[in-house]
């Protein structure tokens, strides 16, 4: 064992003589180093805008070989090619890019039509029969889902439905937030579309092997080990790790801000035949209902006849409870429309424009007072339709419609986005801009699921490569109406994708001016001596450290030349040597390094965007981050150094 540690040693040192010779140490070599790791500080101090970074980046390069490229060493009188503005910018046409936006696009189709809102709020409603089980499939459904789509859309839909879980329970958010970003992240590790880092190494291993490694699936199965082990993790040390802090929604309660609204049961309503128990409609759970107008018959609770057609409910409920009941069954939508006769011609400029629910308080001295809705014409003057009245003077036993409306009162409006911004110029009514939400157009959801899914079948089985089966989801999510123009373009993050074309940047410089090589070269020489393992293990810890620093993004792309650097110099050792057992690092095991390694966004914060997003609602301080993230990146580090070794035997096999 000694004497072979010695071959390797010796025949590393010859190995770097004969490097040396052609990896040829220049200034310009040490000047991209620099600023990269002026780039890096620049990351982590946050004291600049991320975008301002980027285009920073971008620019210092391009100025900087433009006056001082390298010389081309058979060809002392020219510049050393791949060092252009073309070849600098060429991470803004990378497929890997594109793929990620229109993947965004694809995944902002399926928020913006509430495509699993039904099946979460149907899981939500067993949470008081079976509370853990439930906990169990909700967490379940956020990791499949996240392995085909871009977890933030995902993290921003479980959200709410983890929160409103956590109120049922009686127990802290805080122990759920944390959790859900981490199983998502853990999840994007399964799959080549899991997480726009895969995408990203993948497309760069490409380019520089000329070699596609990795198909849809190659990483799911140490993906789905190194996942297992995390996700055995959360569950056992969540509840004791994590700070027990109720949310903001706790402590402030929406309770005393109840509306009086309607809702008309159609014949094909979800309502339909639902039969009283104990006087109340468990159907219309967080509603209450004050008055059933049947005909000219008014009736009153405690209510003992099933719902029938043609009835109207007159019902006590909060903004949320009635949010949630339009996005839970189109029907509710149809139900409410129907009551005014609001139509599609009403949208504005399309069938894809954006629904929104808003608030708005009748001025003093307006025109509406004394008057109620269906004589004020509000619909047919404004293009929205009032979902509900809050009144705080005296409880209402009447028909919405019939309501004469007084100063102050505050009138819940439903409407497309451009008729409502022509309310703010509308002196009979004070608009509550901040109070503008977007709802989820569930007509359209089982069009984005049927899309989401061709996506993902026809990238998963080859039929297309990723990028196109992309940006053909999302062309499809702009002609059904899944979105339209302007929220796909809203969906295309700037930040991602500034930060992506400077990583690419900064990654073909390294490569092109032998940075990438050198770097590899003296990890080698630290590390090989010791053995695989430890130069595997050693550039994974490199990998993690970084990916919690900066953007994961950013990390893989300049990781991902010095691994497969590494990979080759390796193979180069292994086949000067004379010990038979002696194997080389193959190429896909160091991408998959970096890629696992650049998923490891769990020690802070600002490593990851859905870190960010669960930050305020579970109302998590840095140090939590730093308390549950830390064990978990060496538990997973420490997984794939096991898993390593079959790895390497598994991919240097020859039938392989």
């Amino acid at each position: 064992m000694k004497s072979t540690a010695c071959m390797i040693a010796l025949i590393s040192i010859t190995g770097r003589i004969k490097r040396l010779e052609i990896v040829a140490v220049t200034w310009q070599m040490w000047a991209t180093m620099g600023i990269i790791a002026i780039a890096v500080f620049l990351y982590f101090r946050e004291k600049f805008s991320i975008e301002s970074i980027s285009v920073g980046i971008i620019v210092a390069f391009l100025i900087f070989f433009h006056f001082f490229a390298p010389a081309n060493p058979a060809n002392p009188s020219e510049p050393l090619g791949g060092l252009d503005s073309k070849a600098l910018l060429s991470g803004f046409a990378a497929p890997a890019l594109i793929a990620i936006m229109a993947l965004l696009v694809v995944g902002q189709g399926m928020y913006h039509t509430g495509a699993l809102e039904g099946p979460i709020l149907r899981i939500n409603n067993a949470l008081e029969k079976r509370p853990r089980r439930t906990l169990g499939i909700v967490f379940l459904i956020a990791f499949a889902v996240s392995m085909f789509m871009n977890n933030t859309p995902v993290v921003v839909m479980f959200i709410p439905v983890l929160t409103a879980m956590a109120l049922r329970m009686r127990s802290a958010a805080s122990y759920y937030m944390m959790p859900l970003s981490f199983i998502c992240i853990l999840a994007g590790m399964t799959t080549l579309i899991g997480s726009s880092t895969n995408l990203l190494v993948n497309d760069k291993s490409i380019e520089i092997t000329n070699t596609e490694m990795l198909s849809f699936f190659t990483q799911f199965p140490p993906g789905i080990i190194l996942a297992s082990v995390g996700a055995i993790y959360i569950l056992i040390f969540a509840p004791i790790l994590l700070p027990a802090r109720k949310s903001l929604e706790n402590e402030v309660s929406e309770a005393g801000r109840q509306y009086i609204a309607q809702i008309a049961i159609t014949h094909n309503h979800p309502l339909r035949g639902a039969k009283p128990r104990a006087g109340l409609y468990p159907a219309l759970k967080d509603v209450t209902v004050r008055m059933i107008q049947r005909g000219e018959a008014s009736l009153l609770p405690p209510f003992e006849d099933a719902l029938e057609p043609d009835d109207i409910l007159i019902v006590a409920a909060t903004r949320k409870s009635l949010s949630t009941l339009l996005a839970s069954d189109k029907q509710y939508l149809k139900g409410m429309l129907s009551i005014a006769g609001f139509h599609d011609e009403s949208r504005g400029d399309g069938s894809s424009d954006t629904i929104v629910i808003s608030e708005a308080i009748i001025a003093p001295g307006s025109r509406m007072v004394g008057r109620n809705i269906e004589q004020i014409g509000f619909r047919r003057q404004t293009g929205t339709l009032v979902l509900g009245i809050q009144r705080r003077t005296r409880m209402i036993r009447s028909r919405m419609l019939d309501i004469r409306l007084e100063a102050g009162d505050v009138l819940l409006l439903f409407g497309y986005e451009r008729n409502m911004s022509h309310l703010r110029n509308n002196r009979d009514l004070l608009l509550l801009d901040w109070s503008t939400t977007e709802l989820p157009d569930i007509r359209k959801s089982m069009a984005a699921r049927l899309i989401f899914a061709g996506t993902i079948i026809t990238a998963a089985l080859g039929i297309l490569p990723i990028e196109i089966a992309a940006i053909a989801g999302a062309l499809a999510m702009l002609a059904t109406g899944c979105l339209n123009i302007r929220q796909a373009v809203r969906a295309l993050d700037m930040r991602i994708f500034l930060l992506i074309g400077a990583a690419f940047t900064m990654s073909v410089a390294l490569q092109n001016t032998g940075a990438a090589a050198f770097l590899a070269q003296h990890t080698v020489d630290a590390f090989l001596p010791l053995g695989n393992l430890a130069l595997i293990s050693a550039l994974f810890l490199m990998i993690a450290l970084m990916t919690n620093i900066i953007s994961n993004a950013a990390t893989a792309l300049i990781f991902a030349p010095i691994a497969i650097n590494i990979a080759h110099q390796t193979q180069d050792i292994a086949s000067l040597s004379d010990i038979p057992t002696d194997q080389g690092i193959p190429t896909i095991v160091m991408v998959l390094t970096v890629i696992f390694a650049a998923n490891c966004c769990f020690a802070t914060p600002i490593a990851y965007q859905t870190n960010l997003l669960v930050m305020g609602p579970g109302r998590y301080k840095f140090a939590d981050f730093v308390k549950f993230g830390v064990p978990l990146v060496f538990i997973i580090w420490l997984t794939f150094c096991l898993m390593a070794p079959m790895l390497i035997e598994y991919y240097n096999d020859p039938a392989i």
